[in-house]
């Protein structure tokens, strides 16, 4: 149990205190209503005595009296009605009003208590359950079987200013004696017979004549006695001289609570009570006569049984919901009209003419009443009893028995004796000798002599139960358990099982609750002080009963006390019978009492996972808090309720939903000042993306606009940094080459993942799209109507730069929140246009995004606060109530709906850089919500026209492009950057190629090509056209691929009419595509870039991206392998150059399937292009002029190169490259202009290699060393080897393909390329190999670079170029001559710049059986080897001489050649690769 503020010594002795009557006359009463006051009331504030009294027992000894309270009252005679064991109606209220007076106070003393893992504030006492207790004792009917409250004597008060005040005494006196021993009336109740009465005198010190007061006073010492009378002197001031100065007021706390009585008792339907010369009642001392009927009381405005038919943990059901918003509207109603009593006469004053030395008076006077008047009247009673019960103990027990009959009178059973074992139906008349013993136990009780009232009580016990008059010995077994408690020195162990006996006796035997809860309070409160606590709770949980509501309720709440003060706190069971004691609270109308035990229990509850006990915690407080007009308590619980992940039904979560809404709908106020919280839905934060300009049109037409960026895509980490990639090079290359510093990447859409650490930039006039995720967790439907954002605005001018500490004092600071209270309202388009929408519906546990859109009209900066919406629940929900007439069509749901707000805060990313940050949680700032609005900017689309999205491998296809500028600022410094280069072409407008007319054949099927006709007489195959071309004329560099960072040709200008595109101008530009290499689906990007024409503003730049898809179908394979033509330099032909010539075989395969419906493949034209080399002619021309390759065909042909004229590379600052065009058809493609030369240019920038390279870049071919560089060594021997095996030609393909698409046959065209390097080593159009190459090792440890070695075997072969001149067949007379003589010149010519040692060994034999099978053995004659030098490029012949023994074919491809620069001695010997077989005929004749 909780604290109390006695002693549970104290409580017990207050609990049973001597009773005294008074019966005033009316003069006396007069005087004493001076003050406000009757004659009891007057006195009630003195009725403690504060010294001790002394008494002597029936042995003589003393015993002190400590403490001693005597309870005085008027005398209120009722007829007699037959009392029942139930407390009465008038009752009820009483205890009820006392309760609900009584409530704890705001910053009362709270016990924390610390259990496990619970900390409770609990508060430390339960001073209403203490004036409960007490109003209760003081209520108590009178009762026959024991004597505690009956009266003992009787103050008979008379005024002094009586005429004859003797005469008055003795009226009083006769009235007294009637009311005691008339027999009409039988409450109140007296102790004896033979009550003490005693004779006050009333003296008016004000009005009265004090010497006549003193002479009645002395006539009355004579009559009565001086112990018997006496002379009271009050009212020594009048009021109005009195009301200046401050004298205490000790009534209001007692009239408080009689007050409380005197109102019930007035309202009480119980029969006429008879005044007593007309007092004023004020307590209930007669033993109120208890009418049976319904307690109807209501307080704090609900009906006190209005739940009685409900468990204390069931949640509302569908069916209660409409009553449960009823009883909400009812309450609502009420609880404006209910009063609460405070006194008697409140605003009034209490004894205004008594003085300080009144109150002395009045205090001497009760002291002088009981010490010579009541206790000596006590102590002579109790030595009578005692003689008696002295007598009785002479005899023996079974005489005692056989002479009861003579001794006490005659006992009458009043029902049968079957019926005594089970009844209280046994009643001793009053002279009965068990009642005397019961008398002078109670007497020896009352004046604390409890060892001798034990023994006492312990008799009468025996006796009773011998007679089985169990009300009786219920009473005797109550008070001794009690008596043995209270004694002083070494006491008896408490009685507990007496107390039980007693309590169960008085229940289920009596039938009397009454008696029962009296005996179950004392025994709670004494094993409460003996730490008993398990043993209390038992007691009280057991006393609980449907009867009373408002007593279970303070019983379960001390149990619950009980269970957390043990040793070890039992938390859940405290919180779970505080529950049981908020919901019987609540049944008996005490709201705050009940509110307060669910609020004390959740504490235990919360956030441990019991959902449904904290959903019924939660509603149930909501509700009492609505109730008791607390708005902000009720909807912090309704809140907790709708945002935990429920586990209730639908239905239940649908009231809860109502319940919420109505409470806010229906406290005034909540939403007239500023917008309260919404709980519902949730918002993830953290998934708000937030995006920044226009939404692109998707199409229009034939057009197909920019994707750019939207809120549709999903955010790629990769594609993020691949974008910023794109966009430095871009700005890079706008920047000369350099990055600004204050460079930062564009970001159109933020979010999570995002770097949010800056503020965003907007642009004025242009609109914010906010996306916010919302989450409905219940498993009801939400309807969210005039949903808009909420904002902040400050107002900067960013056209005329301020200092800071100006800007920011003249700033203007805007906000739409009143705005946004009242939906459907003006709001400030002026400054921010705010989108509205009108409703958003969320289903069940559905998650659903909602993008808002805001137009700013002016620059500043913008602070994106939350959300306003009208939440509301649908009628789909099983709301009967809301939308119970069909009639009321849409109001319905605006009924239930409420607005509201919710802020959006999104967390920053944790910071992690400092040691500081590290060790500590803190979190940086996350901006994405605060953009700062900039003046304007210009404002791009693009659409592509005829864009394919499906090409050939090499297809080469135009398309047109059509910039927009869609603002109200000129754009210009249009540039793009594309991910694969090599994709696409804008054409070259620096190249002033005179224009041709087209042939017929290329404008019928629109080629992309610019072609001519192919001059009539030319040879087919043979060269038509020789271009010399800078690769600057077509964007590229000197050496064709740039560094990284620099842009390159990855970035490419974007030719503008006047540079410029004005505000509203489009333009349109053609575009050439090529598909890619590979087949497959290629994901490529591109980067337009654009900047205002009006500089210096917050944004330098913009930019638009582009994301296309191309699905690239197999086409032809190209493979293509050079060797060196053994024809010598000075037999090629004066035209060709003596420079050297080359022979080239081109392998082609078609390799399309037929997916694609490609009929067949034309070779139209062979192109080359180089620094070095040119394609001269085809030496194996079709005969058709064509070369057609069908499915799975293959085809070769075979070219002569030469070497480029002196002339034609002397420039060497330009460093041209040649182009050779070799048309196999009748029309000649001119590939020096765009676009094939532009994807010739663009060839080397692959898809994969557009990223900054990670390793050394390997060897290309136009980064190669062009020879040897001063200083000589290693190196330079490496690079003249090498360049003695370069070739650097690349082969241009151009093919034609026949289509059938919709039963038309359409021609496509396409180029594809090759790049031969090495005299020898194969190369291949197609890269699909190399992928093999990517599975690798993974390698932890970085492998150095090689170190420079000597050339390869491979490349020192090269070195020398051999020839062997004989005649093809030789006829010899072998019959004449066997040995025959054939002369051989071996031609060798050094293709190096450097002097080379060569060896001829002419001792090589062919040891291989297949060739000596095919070819004869033969010998050469002569010397067999030979040494020789030759210088650089020289030719030296060497006449061989072979000898043959018989006819046949021989082969003379046999000598050996080893070759080895001069200057290298120690390099070994490499043998020269023989050209093919020199096979001679010997003949015989």
């Amino acid at each position: 149990m909780a604290q109390c503020v006695q002693s549970v010594q104290e409580f017990i002795q207050d609990s049973f205190v001597p009773m005294v009557a008074v019966l005033c006359s009316e003069d006396a009463e007069k005087v004493t209503r001076k003050n406000n006051l009757n004659f009891s009331e007057l006195l009630r504030p003195f009725c403690r005595l504060t010294s001790e009294g002394h008494t002597r027992d029936p042995n003589n000894q003393v015993q002190v009296v400590k403490n001693l309270r005597i309870s005085v009252n008027n005398v209120v005679a009722r007829p007699s009605v037959p009392t029942s064991g139930v407390p009465g109606p008038a009752q009820r209220r009483l205890l009820s009003e006392v309760v609900s007076a009584c409530q704890p106070a705001e910053g009362g003393v709270a016990n924390v208590i610390t259990a496990g893992d619970y900390d409770l504030n609990i508060s430390a006492t339960t001073p209403w359950f203490e004036a409960y207790r007490e109003s209760f004792l003081q209520s108590m009917p009178a009762s026959d079987h024991e004597f505690l409250n009956h009266y003992l004597a009787c103050l008979l008060v008379v005024s002094s200013s009586e005429a004859v005040p003797v005469e008055q005494f003795l009226k009083l006196s006769q009235e007294q004696h009637r009311i005691q021993h008339n027999g009409e009336y039988t409450n109140p109740k007296w102790f004896i017979p033979n009550t003490l009465k005693y004779y006050v005198l009333l003296h008016d010190m004000s009005q009265g004549d004090e010497q006549r007061a003193d002479s009645v006073y002395e006539d009355m010492k004579q009559r009565y006695g001086a112990q018997g009378c006496y002379l009271l002197k009050i009212n020594s001031r009048t009021a109005a001289v009195g009301a200046d100065e401050q004298i205490p007021d000790p009534w209001s706390q007692y009239l408080n609570k009689s007050s409380l009585q005197s109102q019930d008792q007035s309202e009480e339907p119980a029969p006429a009570p008879v005044v007593v010369n007309n007092t004023a009642v004020e307590n209930n001392v007669g033993g109120t006569p208890e009418m049976d009927g319904h307690d109807s009381a209501e307080n704090d405005g609900v009906s006190i049984n209005s739940l009685d038919n409900t468990h204390p943990l069931q949640l509302d059901t569908a069916s209660d919901t409409p009553g449960s918003l009823d009883s909400l509207r009812s309450v609502a109603v009420e609880t404006k009209t209910t009063t609460v009593y405070t006194g008697v006469a409140a605003g009034t004053s209490h004894g205004a003419c008594l003085t300080l030395k009144d109150h002395d008076r009045l205090r001497l006077f009760i002291q002088e009443f009981t010490f010579r008047g009541l206790l000596p009247h006590i102590e002579k009673n109790i030595r009578q009893l005692n003689d008696q019960l002295v007598s009785r103990k002479g005899l023996s027990r079974s005489l005692f028995s056989a002479t009861k009959k003579w001794f006490g009178g005659g006992k009458v059973p009043e029902k049968s004796i079957a019926e005594l074992k089970n009844t209280s139906g046994l009643l001793y008349p009053p002279e009965a000798p068990e009642l005397q013993i019961r008398k002078m136990a109670d007497l020896c009780f009352l004046v604390q002599h409890y060892e001798l009232a034990y023994s006492c009580y312990h008799t009468a016990k025996k006796d009773f139960l011998s007679d089985q008059a169990m009300l009786y010995a219920a009473g005797a077994l109550e008070m001794a358990a009690v008596s043995a408690f209270l004694q002083g020195g070494a006491p008896r162990p408490y009685p507990a099982h007496y107390m039980d006996t007693a309590i169960q006796t008085y229940r289920d035997v009596c039938k009397n609750k009454v008696l029962a809860e009296r005996c179950a309070l004392l025994s709670a409160e004494v094993l409460k002080s003996q730490a008993k606590y398990s043993d209390a709770a038992t007691l009280l949980i057991k006393m609980t009963s449907e009867d009373s509501d408002l007593c279970s309720a303070l019983l379960l709440e001390q149990a619950a006390h009980c269970f957390i003060n043990m040793r070890n706190p039992m938390v859940r069971k405290f919180a779970f019978h505080m529950i049981l004691a908020g919901h019987r609270f609540s049944k008996a109308g005490q709201k705050r009492h009940a509110l307060r035990c669910y609020c004390q229990a959740m504490q235990v509850y919360k956030g441990k996972g019991w959902s449904l006990a904290e959903d019924h915690i939660n509603f149930t407080i909501g509700r009492q808090s609505f109730t008791l007009r607390q708005p902000e308590n009720a909807v912090s619980a309704f809140r907790h309720i709708l945002t935990n992940d429920s586990q209730q039904t639908s239905t239940q979560q649908g009231a809860f939903l109502r319940e919420y809404l109505y409470v806010y709908r229906n406290v005034p106020g909540v939403c007239e000042v500023a917008l309260p919280q919404l709980p519902l839905p949730c918002i993830n934060s953290s998934a708000t993306r937030v995006y920044f300009g226009h939404e692109r049109r998707l199409a229009e037409g034939e057009k197909q606009a920019a994707t750019h960026v939207s809120l549709d895509q999903e955010f790629d980490r990769d594609l993020a940094a691949m974008w910023q990639d794109l966009e430095e090079q871009v700005v890079a290359a706008a920047n000369r080459g350099v990055v600004p510093a204050t460079f930062y990447p564009t970001q159109c859409c933020l979010n999570s993942q995002t770097d949010n650490l800056r503020f965003p930039l907007a642009v004025v006039e242009e609109p914010i799209i906010v996306e916010v995720a919302f989450r409905n967790p219940l498993k009801v439907p939400l309807v969210l109507s005039d949903l808009s954002l909420l904002w902040k605005f400050t107002l900067k001018d960013f056209s005329r730069p301020q200092p800071q500490d100006v800007m920011v004092g003249d700033a203007v600071t805007i906000s739409n929140e009143k705005e946004a209270i009242t939906p459907r309202t003006a709001q400030k388009d002026d400054i921010i246009a705010t989108e509205v929408i009108p409703e958003f519906y969320l289903s069940s546990e559905e998650t659903r995004v909602a993008r808002l859109k805001l137009l700013p009209r002016q620059t500043g900066q913008l602070n994106i606060l939350g959300l306003v919406y009208n939440l509301a629940s649908t009628p789909s929900t099983g709301d009967s109530t809301i939308n119970s007439n069909a009639s009321q069509g849409p109001s319905a749901t605006e009924g239930t709906s409420v607005r509201g707000r919710q802020d959006l805060e999104i967390q920053g990313p944790r910071l992690n850089q400092t040691k500081e940050e590290k060790t500590s949680v803190s979190h940086g700032p996350d901006r994405r919500l605060d953009p700062t609005i900039t003046p304007p900017m210009p404002l791009l689309e693009v659409f592509f026209l005829q864009f394919p999205t499906a090409l050939l491998c090499g297809e080469i296809r135009k398309a047109y492009v059509e910039f927009c500028n869609v603002s109200r600022i000129p754009l210009c410094g249009l540039r793009v950057a594309s991910t694969h280069p090599d994709f696409f072409t804008f054409g070259s407008s620096s190249l002033a190629t005179p224009l041709t007319p087209l042939s017929p054949t290329s404008f019928e099927n629109c080629s992309a090509y610019k072609t001519l006709a192919t001059p009539s007489g030319a040879t087919p195959g043979s060269v038509t056209a020789v271009t010399l071309v800078s690769a600057a004329d077509f964007g590229s560099g000197g050496g064709g691929v740039t560094g990284p960072g620099t842009g390159g040709k990855r970035v490419v200008e974007i030719p503008l009419g006047e540079g410029t595109l004005t505000p509203g101008e489009s333009t349109q530009l053609p575009l050439w595509l090529r598909g890619p290499d590979q087949e497959g689906v290629h994901e490529i990007n591109f980067l337009f870039y654009f900047e205002s024409a009006e500089k210096g503003g917050k944004i330098s730049h913009r930019v638009l991206r582009h994301t296309v898809f191309i699905c690239a179908s197999r086409s032809l394979s190209v493979r293509a392998t050079a060797c060196r033509s053994n024809t010598l330099p000075e037999e090629e032909r004066e035209e060709e150059g003596k420079n050297g010539s080359m022979l080239v075989f081109v392998d082609m395969e078609n390799i399309n399937t037929s997916e694609a419906g490609v009929r067949e493949f034309h070779i139209v034209q062979v192109s080359s292009s180089s620094k070095q080399w040119r394609l001269h002619k085809c030496i194996n021309p079709a005969e058709d002029k064509d070369c057609k390759l069908t499915s799975r065909e293959r085809g070769k042909l075979c070219f002569r190169a030469t070497r480029c004229k002196p002339h034609e590379a002397t420039s060497k600052a330009l460093e041209k490259y040649t182009f050779a065009d070799l048309s196999l058809g009748n029309e000649q493609i001119i590939s020096s202009t765009t676009p094939c030369a532009d994807f010739f240019f663009r060839r080397c920038q692959s898809s994969a290699s557009w990223r900054p390279p990670i390793v050394v870049e390997t060897q290309g071919r136009h980064s190669r060393s062009q020879g040897a560089g001063p200083g000589g060594g290693a190196e330079d021997i490496t690079g003249v080897v090498r360049k003695c095996n370069e070739v650097d030609l690349d082969i241009i393909v151009l093919w034609k393909a026949f289509v059938v698409e919709d039963n038309k046959q359409v021609i496509l065209e396409g180029q594809l390329h090759v790049a031969l390097q090495t005299i020898g080593k194969e190369a291949c159009s197609l890269t699909q190999k190399e992928e093999a190459q990517e599975m690798v090792l993974l390698k932890f440890k970085p492998e150095l670079p090689p170190p420079m070695t000597r050339p390869s075997m491979e490349q020192l072969s090269h070195l020398i170029k051999t020839n062997l001149h004989y005649p093809e067949s030789y006829s010899h007379p072998f019959i004449q001559k066997s040995l025959c003589m054939v002369p051989v010149t071996l031609t060798l010519s050094n293709c190096s710049l450097a002097h080379v040692d060569a060896i001829i060994d002419l001792r090589h034999k062919t040891t291989s059986p297949e060739s000596l099978e095919v070819h004869g053995s033969f010998t050469w004659l002569g010397q067999t080897q030979y040494k020789l030098q030759l210088r650089a490029q020289e030719v030296m012949r060497l006449p061989l001489r072979a000898g043959f023994l018989h006819a046949g074919v021989y082969n003379l491809g046999t000598p050996r050649v080893f070759a080895k620069l001069a200057d290298q001695g120690a390099m070994c010997e490499t043998s020269q690769q023989t050209a093919t077989p020199a096979l001679i005929i010997i003949n015989s004749t």
